[in-house]
C-alpha cells in the first residue's frame, strides 16, 4: 500500500501528518508508525499526526510519539496541524479542533499558528524544580548555561527517576535570559531524546517562570534551539488561562512510501 504523507516542522519539532478523514490508516500498527518515525529506516518525524473528521469541529488530532504509541498533547504538532488543515481547505484563518486533552481554538496568517491551550492550576513546587501538565506532564529545572547540559543523558535519568518512573515526564532545562526570556531545551519522552523544540514544554516554561516570579510579564519569549516561540497567558489567584502558544508552523513537503 502507498501511503501518502506531508512532513511539517514547528521551529525545528517535525512531524509526518497524515490526511486520515477517510480512515484508511489503520493507526494502531505501533510498530508501523515507530518505523515511519526512524530517521534512518523511515521519514524521520519526531511524532506522526493524524486529520481525522469529527463532528462538531473542524477536525481531530490523533497524535502519536516517534516510538509508536498515543501521546499526550503536543503543542507544536498542533500549530503544525492547523497549518494542515488551512493547506486542505479545512479552515480560513480560524480552527477549532479536538485532541486528546479536550478542545482548542486557533488562528492563522501566514506561516504564524496562534494556539490556545488548556488552562493551568495545578502547579508543583519542590526542591527548586517546577511540575506542570499543559496537555503533557512536564518538569521544569533552572540552570545558568544551559548550553554545558547533556540533555540526552540528564533527561533520561529524570525522566525515569522519582516520582515519574515508567509514565515518566518530559524535562525541561532552563536558562533565563533577561526579564521576559527565557533559553529552553527539552528531552521529550516517547522520543526519548533531545528535541529541538517542544510546544507544551515551552508553555510550561512560561507559567512556570511567572509562578514563581521570575518574570512578571504575561508575554513570554522562548528561545530553544529550532527557533523563537513565544507564550501569553492571563492569571488570576493562581489560574492561568487565555494560555496561547504562537510561532511558525511550515509545510517542508509530500511524499509517498510504501507501508
Amino acid at each position: 500500500m502507498k501511503l501518502t504523507f506531508y512532513k511539517y516542522q514547528g521551529v525545528g519539532n517535525d512531524f509526518i501528518i497524515i490526511d486520515n478523514r477517510l480512515k484508511f490508516f489503520d493507526s494502531s500498527q505501533i510498530n508501523l508508525i515507530n518505523r515511519l518515525c526512524d530517521r534512518r529506516f523511515g521519514i524521520g518525524a519526531d511524532g506522526l499526526i493524524c486529520l481525522e473528521n469529527i463532528k462538531g469541529f473542524d477536525f481531530k488530532m490523533v497524535y502519536f510519539n516517534a516510538d509508536g504509541n498515543e501521546s499526550t498533547m503536543c503543542g507544536n504538532g498542533g500549530r503544525c496541524i492547523v497549518a494542515f488543515a488551512k493547506f486542505l481547505n479545512l479552515i480560513k484563518d480560524k480552527a477549532h479542533f479536538t485532541a486528546i486533552d479536550g478542545e482548542h481554538w486557533a488562528q492563522i496568517s501566514d506561516e504564524t499558528v496562534s494556539l490556545q491551550m488548556q488552562n493551568v492550576s495545578d502547579i508543583i513546587l519542590k526542591d527548586e524544580t517546577v511540575f506542570l501538565n499543559t496537555g503533557s506532564p512536564h518538569h521544569i529545572a533552572y540552570h545558568t548555561e544551559i548550553d554545558l547540559i547533556d540533555v540526552k543523558k540528564e533527561g533520561h535519568d529524570l525522566r525515569y527517576g522519582a516520582p515519574y518512573y515508567e509514565e515518566g515526564a518530559n524535562i525541561n532545562f532552563v536558562e533565563q535570559l533577561n526579564k521576559n526570556t527565557f533559553k529552553v531545551r527539552t528531552y521529550e519522552r516517547g522520543v526519548e531524546d533531545e528535541t529541538l523544540s517542544c510546544g507544551t514544554g515551552v508553555t510550561a516554561v512560561a507559567i512556570a517562570s511567572h509562578k514563581t516570579k521570575k518574570t512578571a510579564d504575561s508575554a513570554i519569549n522562548l528561545q530553544t534551539k529550532g527557533g523563537l516561540l513565544k507564550v501569553s497567558f492571563r492569571e488570576k489567584d493562581g489560574i492561568y488561562t487565555e494560555v496561547v502558544l504562537e510561532g511558525p508552523a511550515v509545510q517542508v513537503f509530500k511524499g509517498f512510501i510504501e507501508i
